[in-house]
């Protein structure tokens, strides 16, 4: 299988580039995306349960989505999401969807999960809430 890199700069532009045909409503297609992204991943982690969300981080910070993350059963917390960008409002919309697709193959059943936090907003990291449905 080929992987293509596409960097931070980048993804800001396809970011403007949709927002401004799509406006926010494009957020929704950033979110799908990241779940789509995160499926192989998550079937490769579960393989090993007891270390399911140790060999997740390792994958994001080795496909260079985050620097470091954290998760815990309600919350997540990242620093160094390359979907950051100066914002009035959260960004990091794939990011949101690789967890909550992280959380659904692992808990079996549907989460929501919610960026209450970004670091595009001038916070130090990114913080998500996980909530099971």
């Amino acid at each position: 299988m080929r992987s293509v890199k596409i960097d931070q700069d980048e993804l800001r532009q396809i970011m403007e580039l949709y927002e401004g045909v799509m406006s926010h409503a494009c957020h929704g297609l950033f979110f799908k995306e990241g779940s789509v992204i995160a499926s192989a991943m998550a079937e490769e982690a579960l393989k090993d349960r007891t270390h399911y969300f140790e060999r997740v981080a390792q994958q994001l910070k080795e496909r260079g989505w985050v620097e470091e993350i954290t998760f815990t059963d309600r919350e997540v917390v990242a620093k160094g999401s390359i979907e950051v960008s100066p914002s009035d409002i959260p960004t990091c919309h794939r990011l949101r969807g690789m967890l909550r697709e992280f959380y659904e193959r692992f808990k079996g059943g549907r989460v929501k999960c919610t960026e209450e936090m970004c670091a595009s907003t001038g916070h130090p990291d990114c913080r998500f809430h996980i909530e099971e449905m």
